[in-house]
């Protein structure tokens, strides 16, 4: 149905997009080296009349070819050379708002080596042929989970929330044994969540205004009249006589409150219900409340109502009266608790709480407080969610568009915390992290780009001390910039990194499946021994993405996966697998991709129902998935249909014949023993095939092809001529 894709696209497509070497420099986007140096440049001196900007970057064509490189121990690398402009300004004609340039001086500046990929998704490091495996971590975003009840002895579930960025701090949210909520950042001592969100300029008053609704008072010389909501009272237990409007006793004390109880109230007009005073001693103040003649704050936003205080407020003259609604089904009083936690007043003693604990025994001036408060989520230099953290941000807090801010907003703070109190009051459902929805593919050119920025960072700080002497002295770019922290960087990471390994070339199959190998270690990624059963074992996500037999035996077992013979990665980084799409029970041709979270969405039939001749799923019962299971379903629910049966697992599992009735265990060591095998000098066709042979060989670029149909016409230890047929020879040529 649908042919095999080829098979190194992932490796070759990442490393294309990273270098952009065949883009007009105009025509670049933001991504691989490109966006390195965006993030670089410009670059202003201390005092602000210096400035080095950048312009474009070529790559040169490489000084050997791969096998030269092979043969003289060389790296298959290109020079990068970034134009640059060097602006000196006027100091004395320049104003803040409006700088005269004094000189600008231009020039390509070297930038380090780039090692090239090998038309076989392969590097040249020092001679040898290396393979940079893809990663797969956790996508940035925020995530809600539990600890299943393993923290407290009662085994009660605190619910925590995190916001991991794609770099910069982490902010994680948690509930303790006794229901406070607390924050703290990148693992530093927790703090009660209360100071983040005055930090970000909300008050008491605010804070109890957006985590909790209303219950209105009007004071009575004894009681008080409270205005009347149905849902609130239902499941109640009544603690006095509760009366309509007319006197009549609708609910009789110590008796819960039914729906057929709210139903008379409504019905008998009932606005507002008689409570007495000791109802009303132990609610929560909502919101400040002021002597209207003197202007002085009788009571605060979250105090306690005493018996003392009702008193004061009735000489006062206070007749409306605020309290927070909670109850202990779902709407429990956590915030309300924990500002009482809290001591801080303000913004500013809030920051300065925040500062003293990012900083400990570092005296907190005003300016390096609010300095450091911005500095932690707001600064696009230090904090970046990434385009795929803050899609994946937006799905989970339920806005609608993709797209934003790379940095925080406060919104965002407040609606993560409105989640995680929603999760404890019973409403919501936390994350699976081994869900493939929430775990990405970090490709080589996204871990070369990294690297890259992080050899530019450190340029840019030594320009940066060096750019004050540009005015007094006559310096070009070059000598400003002294590319060996790139160089440095890069090498590094090709020669020495966890994911750089020496290619695997034992045979064709091993070469190919190197390539395709998705690891969960590495940089960033988890340890051996840290890795739990959960992130090794298979996951109902990985079904057409990941291969759920190939992975080696041993500690690395579930932690270094194959990618499945179809899928491939999205704009985000998140495995797609494709499906026949299918309409009122008939099966079309359009093929769609569906990464995990879409899958997750529809009725998908196996790639082996049966069809009549046109194309119509037959029988009253079709084998499906929907949501991770299996059901039996009616051919009118299936929305798609897979591909291939061979769909769900890697190269190497699909070059066994009769997989389907092997044992799981004995398919895992033979598709990892075939990478074994000794190829001969006399290779024979194999007696039973799957089809898949032909295309691996062919992929990994170990057999020698012609371009071009045709009759060998002669053969030596050197070449192969072919004579190309009629059809496909081109006018004017020779024809070989």
């Amino acid at each position: 149905m649908l042919e095999v894709p080829y098979l190194l696209q992932m490796q070759k497509d990442a490393y294309t997009a990273f270098l952009q070497a065949d883009v007009a420099p105009k025509k670049r986007t933001q991504e691989g080296l490109q966006a390195a140096f965006e993030a670089a440049f410009p670059i202003v001196s201390h005092n602000g009349f210096v400035e080095m900007k950048y312009l474009e970057y070529n790559l040169a064509r490489p000084a050997f070819d791969v096998r030269e490189c092979q043969t003289r121990g060389l790296t298959y690398s290109s020079a990068v050379r970034a134009r640059v402009q060097l602006i000196i300004y006027d100091r004395e004609s320049s104003t803040p708002q409006s700088k005269v340039v004094k000189e600008v001086k231009e020039q390509e500046v070297y930038m380090g080596e780039v090692p090239l990929m090998t038309d076989k998704g392969s590097f040249i490091i020092n001679g040898t042929e290396r393979v940079i495996v893809s990663q797969l971590h956790r996508s940035p975003g925020v995530f809600f989970e539990h600890d299943k009840g393993k923290t407290h002895s009662s085994g009660k579930l605190l619910f925590s929330a995190r916001i991991i960025p794609y770099r910069g701090s982490w902010l994680d949210f948690e509930f303790d044994p006794k229901d406070l909520l607390y924050f703290r950042v990148d693992r530093r001592r927790k703090m009660p969540v209360t100071i983040l969100l005055k930090a970000i300029g909300l008050t008491q008053e605010t804070i109890l205004a957006n985590f909790f609704v209303n219950d209105s008072f009007r004071l009575m010389d004894s009681g008080a009249q409270m205005e009347f909501v149905a849902e609130r009272l239902r499941g109640e237990v009544a603690r006095f006589d509760i009366t309509d409007k007319s006197g009549k006793v609708i609910v009789a004390k110590d008796k819960r409150v039914t729906a057929r109880h709210t139903r008379e109230l409504e019905e008998s007009k009932t606005t507002h219900i008689s409570v007495p005073e000791d109802f009303l001693v132990g609610r929560v103040i909502s919101k400040n409340i002021i002597d209207s003649d003197t202007g002085e704050l009788i009571a605060r936003a979250n105090d306690e109502l005493t018996e003392a205080l009702l008193k004061k407020l009735r000489e006062a003259g206070v007749q409306e009266l605020h309290c927070i609604y909670t109850n202990e089904l779902d709407q429990g009083a956590y915030m309300s608790q924990t500002l009482r936690v809290d001591e801080t007043i303000d913004e500013f003693a809030a920051r300065v709480a925040i500062y003293r604990m990012m900083r400990p025994g570092e005296p907190p001036t005003e300016d390096a407080v609010q300095a450091l408060f911005q500095r932690l989520f707001y600064n696009p230099d230090t904090y970046d969610l990434s385009r795929v953290g803050r899609m994946k941000f937006n799905a989970k807090v339920g806005i609608t568009e993709s797209t934003g801010p790379m940095v925080l907003t406060n919104e965002d703070i407040l609606s993560v915390v409105k989640i995680l109190v929603d999760l404890r009051n019973g409403r919501g459902e936390v994350d699976d992290i081994d869900h493939l929805g929430n775990r990405r593919v970090r490709c080589v050119g996204e871990l070369a780009e990294n690297q890259y920025r992080t050899g530019l960072a450190r340029i840019e700080k030594a320009v940066k001390e060096r750019l004050g002497q540009a005015e007094q002295e006559p310096l070009m770019p070059h000598d400003l910039i002294n590319s060996k922290p790139i160089s440095a960087a890069l090498k590094e990471f090709f020669g020495a990194s966890q994911l750089s390994q020496f290619m695997d070339q034992t045979n064709p199959l091993s070469e190919i499946t190197h390539k395709r190998r998705v690891s969960a270690l590495g940089p960033g990624g988890l340890t051996r021994e840290r890795a739990g059963f959960e992130v090794r074992d298979v996951h109902v996500t990985h079904y057409g993405r990941v291969c759920p037999i190939e992975t080696p035996e041993g500690p690395n077992i579930g932690l270094i996966n194959s990618l499945a013979l179809y899928a491939r990665l999205n704009e985000y980084g998140f495995i797609e697998t494709p499906y026949r799409r299918v309409v009122n029970g008939k099966v079309t041709m359009d093929i769609d991709y569906l990464s995990a979270i879409e899958e997750g969405k529809y009725v998908i039939a196996q790639a082996n129902a049966t069809l009549d001749g046109e194309g119509r799923l037959t029988g009253d019962l079709v084998s499906a998935r929907e949501k991770g299971e299996s059901i039996l379903c009616g051919a009118e629910r299936i929305q798609y249909m897979d591909v291939s049966p061979a769909q769900i697992v890697s190269v190497a599992a699909s070059l066994v014949p009769f997989l389907e009735h092997d044992d799981a265990n004995r398919a895992l060591m033979g598709a990892n023993m075939q990478r074994q095998a000794v190829p001969v000098l006399r290779a024979e066709k194999a007696f039973v095939g799957t089809g898949i042979e032909r295309v691996s060989a062919i992929d990994s670029g170990t057999v020698v092809t012609a371009s071009r149909g045709g009759v060998v016409d002669y053969v030596d230890a050197t070449r192969i001529v072919v004579r190309v047929n009629d059809a496909e020879a081109q006018a004017g040529e020779v024809g070989v």
